[in-house]
């Protein structure tokens, strides 16, 4: 990708972040809980048998899979373990 592309992309995620953790500290000012996105990782189909679990928030890989299945079970660890579940991913996906 081109140096300046890049740099917008990496831009925009620093933004998205620093949105995401203001709207945190105004909930914790007034006392609520803040909102909470409801999907976090997205399945990415990359070839004919080729899976990236992207975490939707910072636009990172967080894992590949060869089956549309072992993918789906990774994301649902991830989230289990975002919603601070104690989860072993050993065995998975496989």
């Amino acid at each position: 990708m081109h140096p300046a592309m890049q740099a917008r992309v990496e831009g925009n995620i620093a933004l998205h972040i620093r949105a995401t953790a203001v709207t945190a500290e105004f909930y914790a000012m007034i006392g609520k809980d803040a909102p909470v996105s409801k999907i976090r990782f997205q399945i990415v189909t990359k070839g004919p048998s080729a899976y990236h679990v992207v975490e939707r928030a910072t636009g990172k890989v967080k894992g590949f899979r060869f089956t549309w299945k072992a993918a789906m079970n990774l994301v649902q660890v991830l989230e289990a373990r975002a919603d601070g579940a104690k989860v072993n991913i050993e065995g998975w996906g496989k």
